[in-house]
């Protein structure tokens, strides 16, 4: 005989309470006992979170405008007319050939690049 039985004692009151009713026709009936009751579960759980999950969703799009092409810009009605030939003569009229090259000031404790 081995040391710990497979077979655990359960007292007589036992046989009549709900987890021992459970436990018989787990063996017995597992889908009815244990598949129907977490297919329940999911799609409870589903319905559930449906509605939870749409107003995340609807307090989100209220924190978030859409916005126009305009605004994206940040142009306002103060913009400035654009004229693709006066523009052409404007650059045209700037001198390109002689510049120089100035260094961008770095902030304090930036690496400037320099060896």
């Amino acid at each position: 005989m081995p040391a710990f039985p497979s077979k655990k004692f359960r007292p007589s009151s036992y046989q009549n309470t709900i987890g021992a009713f459970y436990r018989r026709n787990l063996a017995r009936y597992p889908f009815i006992f244990f598949g129907l009751p977490f297919i329940f579960t999911i799609v409870a759980g589903s319905f559930v979170l449906t509605p939870a999950t749409a107003l995340r969703y609807e307090r989100h799009d209220r924190k978030v405008k859409q916005l126009t092409n305009e605004e994206e810009l940040g142009l306002g009605k103060e913009r400035r007319r654009v004229d693709i030939n006066e523009e052409y003569y404007r650059l045209a009229a700037k001198d390109l050939d002689n510049w120089d090259n100035k260094r961008v000031k770095r902030l304090p404790g930036e690496h400037d690049g320099v060896i």
